[in-house]
């Protein structure tokens, strides 16, 4: 864990950034004080939250395995990656086909750090240190380049990190940049959070929280607002659906989904 004594400044140790307090949901330690903090003035307010950022992760870990077991994809973009724990997307894609290839893109200094350190060798993946945000310098980076054909399908991965990018920023627009990109064949995953029909105070409270103290805000949107992410896209069964909804490994792993309010979906160019 990186000293929390560090006061460089492109680390951002002065603010939460949502991939650290991910991190802290998720039960990991690549965090800081400050992470931390806001982390739980969440979890005062919507204790569901660590149950979401866990199925989030479980979500991330089937979508890819159909991805690469099913659909046959090669190349992967996994878009505000977050920090490496378990069941990564190259770790995933790989135990498929060991030359799947897959560029991570985050723009928390940290992320690149670790991810770096943790990458394996052999070439078939990158990080690439950007903001979403800005899509042309990912669609122009030479790592991107490097490893992704866009001359063949690819999947692009937008996991619990949509919400983090508002109105005015134009979350369609830059899905639709990659969507562009993209051949026929292609395929695009996402996960956003919406508005819950039980604690709506609570998710309210959560996401102001973000806005006034993280690096980035966290915005609910309606499942059509979410729908709309995959303009151009033909959803794969079963379509938009709670988190536990989408191919549960058992029956029993989808009870009580809509208790878990991030939907999820997978869709095909």
């Amino acid at each position: 864990m990186p000293d929390e004594r560090s006061t460089t400044p492109d680390l951002r140790t002065d603010r939460p950034t949502p991939a650290r307090m991910y991190d802290y949901y998720l039960g990991g330690k690549d965090n800081f004080a400050v992470d931390r903090d806001a982390a739980e003035q969440v979890l005062s307010a919507a204790p569901e939250v660590r149950i979401l950022a866990r199925e989030n992760r479980a979500f991330l870990g089937r979508a890819v395995r159909y991805l690469a077991a099913e659909a046959g994809i090669r190349q992967f973009i996994d878009i505000g990656t977050g920090l490496p724990t378990q069941g990564n997307v190259h770790e995933v894609a790989q135990a498929v086909d060991p030359s799947t290839r897959v560029v991570y893109v985050d723009n928390d200094p940290i992320v690149r750090a670790h991810a770096h350190a943790l990458l394996p060798a052999d070439g078939t993946t990158a990080v690439i240190e950007a903001d979403m945000r800005d899509p042309g310098p990912i669609l122009d980076h030479p790592d991107l380049h490097r490893l992704i054909d866009f001359d063949e399908p690819v999947a692009v991965l937008f996991m619990s990190v949509l919400h983090f990018i508002a109105d005015e920023e134009d979350p369609y627009g830059l899905v639709a940049a990659f969507r562009d990109r993209s051949v026929p064949g292609s395929h695009l995953a996402l996960s956003h959070i919406t508005s819950p029909e039980q604690n709506t105070d609570g998710a309210t409270a959560a996401a102001d929280v973000y806005k006034a103290r993280a690096t980035s805000p966290a915005v609910l949107r309606t499942p059509k607002e979410i729908g709309s992410l995959f303009d151009g896209y033909e959803l794969v069964d079963p379509g938009l659906v709670f988190l536990p909804q989408w191919r549960p490994d058992t029956p029993a792993a989808a009870a009580n989904a809509d208790s878990v309010w991030m939907l999820c979906a997978v869709g095909r160019r």
